[in-house]
């Protein structure tokens, strides 16, 4: 089965941190499982490492798409389609990366892993 990570999935899992849940851990630990990483998290990532707000995420900000691929995920990169659905969204959710996140789990027809529960409000697969 395929399953699009949150860009938080993906720093937990490459920093091997405590807050992933098991739901997480399970299916991020299943070889058999397509693990997809969007392009709009490379773009959170570096945005938000060079605003100060990730510091312990620099050698992963230096190279995200080799992180990528070591952990085994394939990269989901972003489409006109993908930024019209998350342009198109009504819900209140300002945040760009998690209404891309979105659009393409929609699109894709992927559940997302994410702790975020505002997700909820896209209409998105969401598991934790």
């Amino acid at each position: 089965m395929s399953y699009l990570l949150d860009t938080h999935v993906v720093l937990w899992w490459l920093t091997d941190a405590p807050d992933l849940s098991p739901a997480a851990r399970e299916i991020l630990a299943d070889p058999a499982n397509r693990l997809l990483v969007s392009a709009a998290s490379a773009w959170e990532v570096a945005t938000k490492f060079r605003l100060g707000k990730l510091p312990s995420a620099a050698v992963i900000a230096s190279d995200f798409p080799g992180w990528v691929e070591r952990m085994g995920a394939t990269e989901l990169p972003m489409t006109m389609a993908h930024a019209a659905r998350a342009g198109a969204f009504t819900a209140p959710h300002r945040d760009p990366f998690d209404r891309m996140l979105a659009a393409q789990a929609l699109l894709e027809a992927v559940p997302l892993v994410s702790r975020d529960a505002e997700l909820d409000a896209f209409g998105v697969t969401r598991l934790w």
